[in-house]
């Protein structure tokens, strides 16, 4: 997949005082469970006053389960950057406080349904905590379970999607389609849509100017925090101007060469608690300490890159 360029030009400073993490592929894998020393090294941060959010491609409403097991008080940020939330009050049953929407128009959503199945995937689409699949799709209960929401079933599909603006629209195919269409599908929607993949199976579009990169920005201005003392995780293309926005940009092992290649740490694997294992080293560590380790792990991931070129 050819990505626009994206060159990491922030300088990493200390003492990191905000972490942004992905949720699948970085903080949890396919069991959806994230692991005990993670917890810790999060509540261990938040302790000592680092502002800690997730920054996910799931809908608000499906990273919030992930954000409550880890006691998290920060903004949820879904859609790639696309909508973002306050985190509700303790015990209420409401979603929190809308902080941020940049959707699609209908017009635009309704050409990206049509041109996707053309294309040969299967497309879907988010409007706010809405998850809409055709009603005949076999897997609308697994996509469910996956994100922790029921699907609304329509029986025309690209009705539903001039009807309103769409936060997302997510076109499903078997891997190598969605990377290998990725291209066509940026050339096709120029200034009108903005593409990537946040998994092999999924071609993702959202508003033009949306991505986690524009959502790391929002939300260090937020906090007041220098891009240059935050530490953004990611594992997927979708993922790579966030981590390369940031001072300490890592990427997961299992991460695309592109996105590899923009962050500063290579992380240890996600069944390896790999965010705990950064977060301990670069965040909980003494300041000289942090600095070492940060330098130790710069140059383990240039070292990786130069064996696999």
């Amino acid at each position: 997949m050819t990505e626009r360029p994206v060159v990491p030009t922030t300088a990493p400073s200390f003492p990191i005082r905000l972490i942004a993490l992905d949720i699948d592929g970085t903080l949890v894998d396919d069991g959806l469970t994230i692991g005990p020393r993670t917890l810790e090294a999060v509540k261990t941060a938040m302790d000592r006053d680092v502002a800690v959010s997730l920054l996910t491609g799931r809908m608000v409403s499906s990273g919030m389960r992930f954000a409550e097991t880890l006691g998290l008080s920060g903004p949820v940020i879904g859609y790639q950057g696309g909508l973002i939330r306050a985190m509700p009050e303790a015990g209420s049953t409401r979603l929190g406080k809308l902080l941020l929407h940049t959707p699609l128009p209908g017009s635009v959503a309704q050409e990206i349904v049509l041109w996707t199945r053309e294309h040969g995937l299967d497309p879907h689409l988010n409007h706010l905590e809405r998850f809409i699949v055709r009603a005949d799709d076999p897997l609308a209960e697994d996509y469910s379970a996956f994100m922790g929401h029921r699907a609304e079933l329509v029986a025309d599909l690209v009705a539903a999607a001039a009807a309103r603006p769409a936060t997302k629209v997510m076109a499903v195919g078997e891997p190598p389609l969605p990377t290998e269409l990725a291209p066509l599908a940026r050339a096709h929607f120029a200034g009108r849509a903005d593409v990537t993949v946040s998994h092999p199976k999924y071609l993702e579009f959202v508003a033009p100017g949306v991505s986690k990169g524009r959502a790391i920005r929002w939300l260090a201005r937020r906090l007041g925090v220098p891009l240059g003392s935050t530490l953004a995780i990611g594992d997927q293309w979708n993922d790579l101007e966030m981590i390369a926005e940031v001072g300490h940009g890592a990427a997961m092992p299992t991460a695309p060469d592109e996105v590899r290649a923009v962050a500063r740490y290579i992380a240890p694997s996600v069944e390896d608690e790999g965010p705990a294992q950064l977060i301990e080293g670069l965040v909980l560590a003494s300041p000289s300490d942090a600095l070492a380790a940060s330098r130790r792990m710069e140059a383990d991931a240039l070292e990786r890159r130069a064996a696999t070129a």
